[in-house]
């Protein structure tokens, strides 16, 4: 009797650590969107090969994404700065390292339009060069499901190298259905080749590849500018490498010893486009010690509130964040990159 009342107690404590362990780490299918880094983009731009050194920082602000296990979701239950995400809202039907992928993209085209945007504001020559088409989706039933991944630049097909993704696509329109193409595309580097049929597009009488595409160019200035952003992905960061690019290139001190923060895709024309998660932001910007925050004032249209009739534009959002934590952080409204360079000359 005694044996089996050590036994069940032994047994009763196994599970009760099995269910600890899996209350930690178990996957639930959902994913927490949290406030992440605020960091200076001098480090991540060279203009003429040098860093900018004069004091203060233009910070660049991020969120976190992270899995969300039994805990994390109960802990966010209650925090304002802590928001729940089923994986098919956050990613669609991509992997978690397709989605991570898409974003790099993003990033990379942010840092395209910024070099675009501040040469253009500072009357600087530039220039677009054309890589290919960047592959953001490969169908299931595509013949080259396994041969290409997302993140992959397709740069001629055939041998028929394109200029534009509208080339590219009437190219393969004027295919025979039966046919086989020979693709070249750069992976990580390096050139790769690859041969598949065509197939037909869902929701349409069309052949085709069976991918998911966009342009991949790079604008190059002079004198030259390269941002490299290292893991931090997606279009959120490019008004703040706008305005690092523009004060090297037209060599103007738009810092001041101020740390400022901000976040706002960016146009090559200099217009501000709302982003996702900017009460995280916010609050980063806030921790990290920024006195100044730029937000895009995203104008709410007539069909937004069609479709959303609770929408609420970014400046809004910052301004509800960032009275929330009680900050003297000044938010910014701004539409174009010319507001929050004119905010901070004058």
């Amino acid at each position: 009797m005694k044996f089996n009342k050590s036994r069940n107690k032994f047994i009763g404590g196994i599970f009760i650590v099995i269910i600890i362990i899996l209350f930690f780490t178990y996957p639930t299918g959902y994913y927490l969107e949290v406030p992440g880094s605020a960091e200076s983009t001098a480090q991540y731009v060279k203009v003429d090969g040098k860093h900018d050194k004069k004091k203060g920082d233009l910070l660049l602000t991020t969120v976190g994404i992270q899995p969300a296990s039994p805990f994390l979701l109960v802990k966010s239950m209650g925090n304002d700065f802590e928001t729940a995400y089923p994986k098919d809202e956050l990613m669609g039907n991509e992997t978690s390292s397709q989605y991570f992928q898409v974003q790099q993209y993003y990033m990379k085209s942010a840092t395209n339009n910024a070099i675009q945007a501040a040469y253009t504001k500072a009357h600087k020559p530039f220039k677009q060069v054309y890589k290919g088409v960047y592959v953001m989706d490969i169908t299931d039933n595509s013949d080259f499901k396994n041969k290409l991944k997302v993140g992959d630049t397709i740069n001629s097909i055939n041998g028929y190298k394109f200029k534009s993704s509208t080339s590219f696509i009437n190219y393969v329109k004027k295919q025979d259905k039966n046919s086989k193409v020979t693709i070249k595309f750069v992976r990580d580097g390096k050139t790769k080749t690859a041969t598949g049929g065509l197939v037909k597009l869902e929701q349409t009488k069309r052949y085709g590849l069976g991918i998911t595409l966009t342009d991949d160019s790079v604008a190059k200035g002079n004198p030259p500018t390269t941002i490299n952003a290292g893991d931090i992905g997606g279009p959120s960061a490019g008004l703040m490498f706008t305005l690092q690019v523009y004060s090297q290139v037209a060599n103007k001190d738009l810092k001041k010893g101020r740390t400022i923060a901000g976040t706002g895709t960016i146009s090559p024309d200099g217009t501000v486009g709302p982003i996702g998660g900017i009460d995280k932001k916010v609050f980063a910007a806030s921790a990290e010690g920024a006195t100044i925050f730029f937000a895009p004032d995203d104008p709410v249209t007539k069909e937004i509130k069609k479709y959303d009739p609770h929408y609420v534009n970014n400046y809004h959002l910052a301004k509800q964040a960032a009275k929330k934590i009680n900050t003297k952080m000044k938010i910014v409204p701004v539409k174009k990159l010319d507001d929050a360079i004119n905010y901070l000359e004058k």
